[in-house]
């Protein structure tokens, strides 16, 4: 009797030990590779450039690296470049940001509708996202060209120009060059995010507000703008990271200038590391972003469950 029961309580203990494995430890081995994968690529990488922000670290002088602390960031206070780069980048994110969902939302609502040839037109929509920003900025740098690109001629001839001049070497103008570039080339990420989330509107609540003498407009802001609100803050908030952080545009186009009235800060980080050879203040810059960025993005999802109730 005693020898069966210990038979039973050994058996037991191997059953309870096979399912503690099973589903307590196990799947640690499925999803290790990726979390071993995301701390490679992303947390060593962000940890190696936190601490580079708190160092002297100058390529021209690689024997004298040192601890500096909190210089780097105290000297952002009186860097007049960094306060003008993050003004710039405030325009360059605001602007492209409000044409970008205006255009897509727009887009989105027209594709959702029924009308000849609907998939050739949702080709041609789709089309910038698929086109490398490099081929799409030079292009653009052509369009603006004054003296073989046709916007100056066709702003002259509207009256917006008094006479066709290169708008891309104006420091007054200069950024709406890259800015509708951008514009171009984000719209399809509004009108492919917004359009799927229209096709998940229930169709029988836009038949119901008709039936009970709805507006267009009446269905429009109390149908439709509450059930994107979800949609449209993520992608508000990705798109908002995304352009704060995207300067292929403006390096080709301008390069950051004519007299720095381009220069945002991702493009100032790349010119204090890769041109002053300084890796310790771009750092620093870097960081400064990052956190501007992640404190608007905490933000934006904290309205995003206090308002939104979807």
């Amino acid at each position: 009797m005693t020898t069966t029961h210990a038979k039973v309580t050994s058996g037991e203990t191997r059953a309870w030990r096979s399912a503690y494995w099973r589903w307590l430890v196990e799947p640690y081995f499925y999803v290790g590779p990726a979390v071993l994968t995301i701390v490679l690529v992303m947390l060593v990488p962000l940890t190696i450039g936190i601490s580079y922000s708190f160092q002297s670290i100058s390529l021209l002088k690689p024997f004298a690296t040192s601890w500096v602390g909190f210089e780097n960031y105290a000297a952002l206070w009186s860097d007049a470049k960094f306060w003008r780069a993050l003004m710039n980048t405030l325009r360059w994110t605001l602007g492209s940001l409000v044409f970008q969902f205006s255009l897509g939302l727009g887009l989105a609502l027209l594709l959702n509708t029924t009308f000849p040839m609907k998939r050739l037109y949702q080709a041609l929509v789709f089309l910038p996202w698929a086109v490398p920003t490099f081929l799409s900025a030079l292009t653009w740098a052509w369009l603006f060209n004054p003296v073989i690109g046709p916007l100056p001629h066709w702003m002259a001839a509207v009256g917006l120009l008094s006479e066709p001049y290169n708008i891309l070497g104006d420091p007054k103008l200069a950024m709406w060059g890259p800015i509708a570039a951008n514009v171009w080339f984000g719209v399809p990420f509004f009108a492919i995010t917004l359009m799927a989330a229209l096709q998940s509107i229930p169709s029988e609540l836009y038949e119901a507000a008709e039936i009970d003498g709805a507006s267009a407009w009446q269905r429009f802001t109390k149908i439709t703008l509450p059930f994107l609100a979800p949609m449209i803050a993520i992608t508000v908030m990705l798109r908002t990271i995304w352009i704060a952080n995207f300067a292929d545009l403006i390096f080709v186009m301008t390069g950051g200038g004519p007299a720095a009235s381009t220069e945002i800060l991702s493009t100032y980080v790349f010119n204090t590391a890769f041109r002053k050879l300084d890796f310790g203040y771009a750092s620093a810059i870097a960081v400064a972003l990052l956190f501007m960025l992640l404190a608007y993005a905490v933000f934006l999802l904290w309205a995003r469950r206090r308002f939104v109730k979807l």
